[in-house]
């Protein structure tokens, strides 16, 4: 049973892939040929493309970490790591016509974690919340914090979940939507991320509207001297 799941999920993974390099190559040979113009919507299938063979190999390379339980945590500055997430995530906002906004904390917020599994899990959040958002819609990427948390929430406009999927959604090569784009994956490796780094991920479901997913990690109080 564990050989079937692991050759079905190379078998996705390859998939994706071909699919998203298909498409970059293809908007490459058309920019390359200047029958389109640079700011036109073959760009923006460009820059989709590339942003989603860069969140797919960073979903992977933090699958490996997790399977083989190579964890390495160090003191992170959340304002630091959301302005290095906001960089990416704006481009693939812009890409698909979405709204973004980010709403940081202070700088003296840390967390101790493996910043490159956050990172995957917070990326694999907005990821799902960019792909199921209605056209024209808005994401937001929050942090909060209290004296002894930090809640990272992506809130999206998905039009909300069916009755009953909320539990389901973390298991893997599940897939919700429209688009069956990813491998389904994205979210049992977000689950297991956050518990690695000592948190949880929570979902609330607001149906007609979206859903919000809150990472929920311990805040970090260095040791001062």
């Amino acid at each position: 049973m564990r050989e079937y799941e692991g050759t079905e999920r190379l078998g996705h993974l390859a998939h994706e892939l071909r699919n998203l390099l298909n498409s970059a190559v293809l908007s490459y040979e058309m920019l390359k040929a200047g029958n389109v113009g640079i700011g036109g919507s073959t760009s923006a299938v460009l820059g989709r493309s590339l942003a989603g063979l860069q969140s797919l190999v960073d979903r992977e390379l933090a699958e490996v970490r997790l399977r083989a339980g190579i964890h390495h945590r160090e003191s992170v500055v959340v304002r630091e790591f959301l302005e290095d997430v906001e960089a990416a995530a704006t481009l693939e906002a812009n890409a698909r016509g979405l709204q973004f906004s980010v709403v940081s904390v202070a700088d003296d917020v840390t967390v101790h974690v493996d910043r490159q599994i956050l990172a995957s899990v917070v990326g694999n959040l907005l990821q799902n919340a960019f792909k199921f958002t209605h056209a024209r819609g808005r994401v937001a990427l929050c942090a909060h914090a209290t004296p002894d948390r930090v809640l990272i929430d992506v809130q999206d406009q998905c039009g909300g979940l069916p009755p009953g999927q909320v539990t389901e959604l973390f298991g893997p090569f599940r897939q919700h939507g429209a688009d069956r784009t990813g491998l389904g994956l994205g979210l049992s490796v977000c689950d297991r991320g956050a518990r690695v780094n000592g948190g949880e991920i929570r979902v609330d479901n607001d149906p007609g509207t979206g859903c919000t997913f809150t990472v929920d990690l311990p805040r970090h109080s260095p040791v001062r001297s």
